[in-house]
C-alpha cells in the first residue's frame, strides 16, 4: 500500500496510539484459532468515538481494510488480520460510562471485559446474566459481534436479549444511535439487533447500553454421571420438569480426562461416559428436597449412575471447573473445533447421527465433546495427532466438517451456535442459510459498508 498512508493517519490523529512493532502485530493480529499467520499493517488503539470515526474515514480514503478487535477470544477467525489490514483495537475504550437505576441499564464502552461488567452490575445489586469461561478476557464488543451465549442461555438467553441500545460507527464513518435504551420501539427496522451477531462486518460498536436484572435466587450445583448418551436428554427433561434450571452442561469422559490432567479435582469416583453439571434454584430446604428427589428418581430409572451436590461455594466452583476448564485444557493439543446447534427437540436423533459420523471419520483421533445441551449447542473438538502436520490435520477435519454441515442441514441446525462464522466456517454458510438469505446479507453489507472495508473475507468471501 501507499507508504504515506500511515503517516496520513498519524497526521489526522496525532494523539492516536499506533503500534507497528512485530510483537504487537502478531499479538493483535490473531485470535484463538491460531490457524493463520498474522500480518496486519498496524494496530490502532483509539480512545474515543471520534477517533474511531476518523480512522474509518481514513480507511475509506486509502482503501485499507479494518479488522475490529476486542479480546480476540473467538474461535472462528473473526478477528484475524492476515492480509495487511489495520487492526482497530478497542482495548483502550474500556470504561463504564453510566448506570441508570430506573431503567436498570449499564452503559459501557466496547473494550470492557465481561467480568468487569459483572462486577459493575453487582455494585448496584443487579447482574448482567450473560456468562462463560472467557469472562476475564473477552470484551463486550466481541460478545455483541458474535451474539455470545455461554453457560446460562437456558435461563437468560443470548447476548442480544440484553442489549438495550448501541452506538455504532458504519463503514463510512457515520455514527448511529440505535434504539436508545427503549423497551418498546416499533419505528421501523431494529438496526440494533442487526448489528448483534454481525461480526464487525456492518459497523463498529463503540458504546453499548446493557440491560441488567435481579440476581437469581440461591442455587445449588450438582454433578451427575450418566451411563450412556441416550440418558442425556432424558435427564434434562426430568430436571427441567421439576426444577428451575439456571444451567445444564454436559461433557464426556474424554473431556474429563483432559481437565483432570490440567489440575481439576475428581469429584466422582469411577469412570462414566457422560457427565452433566447443572445449576438450579434452591432458595430453601423444600427446593433442595425436590432436587434430591429428582436425583433419586433418575437413579431408580437407571438414567443416572452417580452424582454429587455441592455443599459450599468452593465445592460448587470446583464442580464448575470440570466444565469450564475444558477449553484451556485442550489448547496444547491444537484442537479443530466445531460449534454447532440444533433444536432441543432434534438433539437425540442428531446425537446418534453425529456420533456415528465422527466414529467413522475419526477412528484414530481423539474427539472431545462438551456443550450446552439445554439449548441444543454442542462443541466438538478433534485433537491433532502428533504424527500429522498442521496442514494435513486441518484438511482431514475440513473434509469431515463438510459432512457435518450436511448432517446439520438435514436436521435444520446451524454450523455456528455462538462463535460466529469468521474465516473458519464461511465455506459452510450455505448449510445454514439459503442462497436468497445470503444474497440479502450481502446486500445489507453493501448498504452499511459500501467500500467493503469492515472485516472483509469474514462471514462470506
Amino acid at each position: 500500500m501507499n507508504p504515506q498512508a500511515l503517516a496520513d493517519l498519524s497526521s489526522r490523529l496525532p494523539e492516536l496510539r499506533l503500534l507497528t512493532e512485530p510483537g504487537d502485530l502478531e499479538h493483535y493480529g490473531r485470535d484463538w484459532t491460531r490457524r493463520w499467520t498474522p500480518a496486519p499493517l498496524a494496530i490502532a488503539l483509539p480512545a474515543s468515538i471520534e477517533e474511531v470515526q476518523e480512522i474509518v474515514r481514513w480507511a475509506n480514503h486509502h482503501r485499507v481494510a479494518i479488522v475490529p478487535s476486542g479480546g480476540r477470544t473467538g474461535l472462528s477467525g473473526g478477528a484475524v488480520a492476515a492480509n495487511g489490514e489495520l487492526v482497530l483495537s478497542l482495548a483502550r475504550m474500556n470504561r463504564v460510562l453510566g448506570f441508570d437505576a430506573v431503567d436498570r441499564t449499564l452503559t459501557v464502552q466496547p473494550g470492557i471485559a465481561l467480568e468487569a461488567v459483572h462486577t459493575a452490575a453487582r455494585e448496584h445489586g443487579l447482574i448482567y446474566p450473560v456468562d462463560f469461561a472467557a469472562r476475564g478476557s473477552c470484551s463486550i464488543g466481541g460478545n455483541i459481534a458474535t451474539n455470545a451465549g455461554g453457560i446460562r442461555v437456558i435461563r437468560y438467553g443470548n447476548t442480544r436479549e440484553w442489549i438495550a441500545g448501541l452506538k455504532v460507527v458504519t463503514g463510512l464513518g457515520e455514527l448511529l444511535h440505535l434504539n436508545r435504551g427503549l423497551i418498546k420501539n416499533s419505528s421501523g427496522y431494529d438496526l440494533r439487533q442487526l448489528m448483534v451477531g454481525s461480526e464487525g462486518t456492518l459497523g463498529i460498536v463503540v458504546e453499548a447500553t446493557l440491560r441488567l436484572t435481579d440476581p437469581p435466587p440461591a442455587s445449588h450445583v450438582m454433578l451427575l454421571a450418566l451411563p450412556d448418551m441416550q440418558a442425556l436428554m432424558q435427564v434434562f427433561a426430568l430436571f427441567r420438569e421439576r426444577l428451575s434450571l439456571q444451567a445444564f452442561e454436559f461433557f464426556t469422559d474424554v473431556a474429563l480426562k483432559h481437565v483432570l490432567a490440567h489440575g481439576a479435582q475428581r469429584a466422582i469416583e469411577g469412570d462414566y461416559p457422560y457427565y452433566v453439571v447443572t445449576e438450579f434454584d434452591a432458595a430453601d430446604e423444600r427446593a433442595q428436597e425436590v432436587a434430591l428427589a429428582v436425583f433419586e428418581q433418575g437413579l431408580e430409572q437407571g438414567l443416572i449412575a452417580d452424582g454429587v451436590m455441592a455443599q459450599s461455594d468452593a465445592q460448587a466452583a470446583a464442580l464448575w471447573r470440570l466444565r469450564e476448564g475444558i477449553t484451556e485444557s485442550l489448547a496444547p493439543h491444537k484442537p479443530y473445533k466445531n460449534d454447532i446447534s440444533v433444536r432441543i427437540g432434534a438433539v437425540p436423533v442428531f446425537l446418534q447421527d453425529i456420533q456415528a459420523l465422527l466414529a467413522h471419520e475419526y477412528p484414530h483421533m481423539e474427539v472431545v465433546w462438551f456443550g450446552h445441551i439445554g439449548d441444543g449447542n454442542l462443541h466438538i473438538n478433534v485433537l491433532k495427532p502428533a504424527s500429522l502436520s498442521d496442514a494435513d490435520f486441518i484438511a482431514q477435519c475440513e473434509h469431515v466438517t463438510q459432512r457435518l454441515a450436511e448432517t446439520l442441514h438435514r436436521h435444520g441446525g446451524s454450523i455456528s451456535a455462538e462463535h460466529g462464522i469468521g474465516l473458519v466456517k464461511r465455506a459452510y454458510l450455505e448449510s445454514t442459510r439459503s442462497a436468497a438469505e445470503i444474497a440479502l446479507m450481502r446486500g445489507v453489507k453493501t448498504v452499511f459498508d459500501p467500500n467493503g472495508i469492515l472485516n472483509p473475507g469474514k462471514l462470506f468471501a
